[in-house]
């Protein structure tokens, strides 16, 4: 029996997740238990695809797409700070229109610069270690997590240290955008960040412009001007984006990486003994525990797949975590493991398709610098204290996280 809902016509028995509560964890054992009966679940927001091959495939599907426009409106929100950034942002364009923009970062933004940052990385892990290991017990987002993608996006982009702390506050709410399902004083955060970060960024243009620098801002000015083929408010767009996720994803990431080393020290200490492991142990690590647990699409026509007919605008969520897991592409998936080699199954927290993250590559090397430093000088992570997290939809991470290293000898 099938029945059709939300423009989805589905089996009747198909598994239900109530991702929008608070307390909601994608690795439960009920939804490890809907994952193995089916593909897709329904919630409360929609369509739910629970494995690695069908979200990986309908991340990489035309005939879905983001229509900010609509994810927006149905979270709400019809105009304001946060409908003047979301709906233009790059990720909202799909062909020829996200080809110009994508195609303007990509001449400033390049592997060089990326790896011109590493010595960079390296120092700043260095420094803040040696502060982490002066006390007993840190809180590790505001000593390690925050400030080191801070000063690697500063110095990114050419933003004074003096306007680090303005800037932490700003993109640590804007990444709230992914959440506005969950409510509460998320929507007022948000636009209070885009209204400061907007402003900010359109000085800086302008002030780099005038004076360009070897910075990444200065580089994206000239190349607009050179370019004309994209808008000053279409840059100041691309920057925004850029400045919150250099920031946001990464504070998150490495945030999630004590929280899996905490619960698995031996890994840990093997890292520290095999440094060799990092770009592999930075793969686990955003394998196992993900900053974006779930990445949506809309559908942008009717069409029928793996046995659903899914009407124009069914909302489409992809629960990146648990397909992250999914034993039917990852061996023995239910295990954190950084040695494991896992070739043929690209990491979807990044997207895929012409849509993958651009900053990708700058977030894995932050990781691959940062953790480790961090296992050679200090012992494996212990978590002092309760946590709280984040919303489960959309950017996760602990909202603080106390931590009490060990010590090498």
């Amino acid at each position: 029996m099938s029945t059709v809902v939300d423009g989805v016509s589905k089996s009747s028995d198909v598994p239900f997740l109530n991702i929008v509560d608070p307390e909601f964890d994608f690795t439960a054992s009920l939804v490890v238990e809907a994952q193995a009966k089916s593909w897709y679940a329904d919630s409360p927001i929609g369509l739910l695809v629970l494995r690695y091959a069908e979200a990986n495939a309908l991340l990489r599907d035309q005939r879905l797409d983001h229509n900010g426009k609509r994810y927006l409106e149905m979270n709400g929100v019809f105009d304001g700070p946060i409908y003047d950034w979301f709906v233009p942002m790059i990720v909202n364009h799909d062909g020829a229109d996200h080809h110009r923009l994508r195609g303007l970062v990509g001449k400033a933004f390049t592997p060089r610069m990326i790896n011109g940052l590493r010595p960079f990385i390296r120092a700043k892990a260095q420094q803040l270690t040696d502060e982490l290991a002066s006390v007993e017990v840190c809180e590790f987002i505001a000593d390690f997590g925050n400030p080191l993608p801070l000063a690697v996006m500063c110095e990114l982009l050419g933003v004074p240290a003096e306007d680090y702390d303005t800037f932490r506050v700003w993109t640590t709410d804007v990444g709230l955008v992914f959440s506005l399902a969950h409510g509460g004083d998320i929507r007022a955060r948000v636009e209070a960040a885009l209204v400061g970060l907007t402003g900010y960024v359109d000085a800086l243009m302008t002030a780099k412009a005038a004076t360009p620098g070897d910075d990444l801002i200065s580089a994206l000015v000239v190349a607009q001007r050179d370019d004309g083929r994209v808008s000053r408010a279409e840059l100041a767009n691309l920057i925004v984006t850029l400045v919150f996720a250099a920031h946001d994803s990464t504070r998150h990431q490495l945030a999630n990486a004590m929280v899996a080393f905490a619960r698995h020290p031996e890994q840990w200490d093997l890292l520290a003994a095999r440094p060799e492991l990092a770009d592999q142990a930075v793969e686990e690590v955003i394998r196992w525990i993900p900053t974006a647990t779930t990445l949506y699409r809309f559908a942008a026509q009717d069409f029928d797949y793996q046995g659903l007919h899914i009407a124009k605008d069914t909302f489409i969520t992809m629960c990146v975590t648990i397909a992250q897991r999914d034993p039917r592409v990852f061996a023995d998936g239910a295990r954190f493991d950084i040695t494991a080699v896992r070739p043929g199954s690209a990491l979807l927290q990044f997207g895929a398709g012409p849509h993958h993250c651009l900053g990708a590559a700058l977030a894995r090397a932050e990781m691959s610098e940062a953790l480790p430093v961090l296992a050679a000088r200090l012992g494996p992570p212990v978590i002092d204290g309760p946590l709280t997290w984040r919303p489960p939809i959309g950017i996760h991470g602990p909202n603080a996280l106390p931590l009490r290293f060990g010590r090498r000898d």
